[in-house]
């Protein structure tokens, strides 16, 4: 088995993802759409101006329906007016702060719209494949060191984090009481703290420091010292796709919870991060601690992949260094003018070479 993702499986499938206008939907969207996958994306508007979606144009590569996750009907026709062959469910209120500050949303949207998507993949017979994308903070949280595996307890603290816990169990509840009998298979992917250029969104590392860089300010840290598992966005949609491909061949060796993350020694700090990306940046910016008080947030986490690494020869390619240099490298040339779909491609491109390099 590879380590990377099969062009040509995808070409002509048809291919259905929830939350396709967010930072990871956008760039899932755009690698398929690169390969000749007929995708239909459902989703709200994209979160925030700018966004990678509306500055990749996606819109014109793929056929994107603007809806509610939270509405089941007109959710349901959109899935089976496009008689899908595989889900991504990756539609969700992915931030902690915000879900301290609107708890029933995050709850609405995390749990209950996995079970409308869910529920669209029981009702359409042609899905052969959905997977739910959740997070590495479904676990119940040790502040271990050691990288959570797929049988540890879940939990989760913040509303965030026990919403996707929810999602999870919701996912297993659905694929034993309903999927049983039938040619399709379900699972769920945790994947680390996920980075990468063409994301905007509020109360995220990345994006707060390149706001602050860009504005030539000392970027704000809450949590400096708080360890988490960064990764380049392409890392974790690699280990989805390769997913996604197994479970098309076998139904039901696949199934259940998967981990995408770097090897638990290569989680580093928020400080650290910083640091790397001040350093990167003309004229290395500042940064500092925000004294302010903030919600309980986990102060280590880390995931264990090995069963991505053995049962699908998944691996991680980025160091994270390497990750920080792709990063701003994105932002730099945006800011100078690049089409934001070109920068996308090219690093696409330039990680699936260095994918075949490793695999030769």
């Amino acid at each position: 088995m590879g380590e990377q993702m099969n062009p040509r499986f995808w070409k002509n499938k048809k291919v259905f993802i929830t939350g396709h206008t967010g930072f990871k939907g956008s760039w899932l969207s755009l690698w398929l759409s690169l390969h000749g996958a007929r995708v239909r994306g459902y989703a709200l508007k994209p979160p925030t101006k700018p966004n990678l979606f509306d500055e990749a144009k996606l819109g014109s590569r793929m056929d994107s329906v603007i809806g509610d996750i939270g509405d089941l009907n007109r959710l349901r026709c959109a899935v089976e007016n496009f008689q899908p062959e595989i889900i991504l469910h990756m539609a969700a209120q992915p931030l902690v702060r915000l879900s301290y500050e609107q708890p029933v949303e995050t709850y609405r949207t995390n749990v209950f719209g996995t079970v409308h998507a869910l529920e669209a993949a029981r009702l359409t017979q042609s899905v052969r494949v959905f997977i739910n994308v959740t997070t590495d903070k479904v676990y119940e949280n040790r502040e271990w060191k050691r990288g959570y595996r797929e049988t540890d307890r879940l939990g989760g603290f913040d509303p965030y984090s026990n919403s996707k816990a929810c999602s999870e169990l919701v996912t297993d509840s659905y694929r034993k009481s309903f999927f049983g009998n039938r040619e399709t298979a379900v699972a769920t992917a945790r994947s680390g703290n996920v980075i990468g250029g063409g994301d905007w969104a509020k109360d995220r590392l990345i994006p707060d420091l390149i706001r602050a860089f860009s504005e030539k300010k000392p970027a704000l840290i809450r949590y400096p010292q708080a360890v988490r598992p960064w990764q380049h966005v392409l890392e974790p949609l690699n280990g989805y796709l390769m997913l996604a491909e197994v479970m098309w061949s076998d139904k039901n060796k696949f199934v259940g919870a998967w981990n995408f993350g770097p090897p638990p020694h290569l989680s580093k700090p928020v400080s650290w991060v910083a640091d790397r990306m001040s350093r990167k940046w003309p004229d290395h910016p500042q940064w500092k601690t925000d004294g302010g008080q903030h919600a309980h947030e986990t102060q280590n986490l880390a995931l264990n992949s090995n069963k991505s690494a053995t049962r699908l020869g998944w691996r991680s390619l980025l160091s994270i260094q390497e990750t920080i240099d792709w990063i701003c490298e994105w932002y730099l040339v945006r800011l100078e003018g690049l089409p934001a779909a070109e920068i996308t491609e090219r690093q696409i491109r330039r990680y699936e070479d260095l994918l075949k390099k490793r695999t030769v």
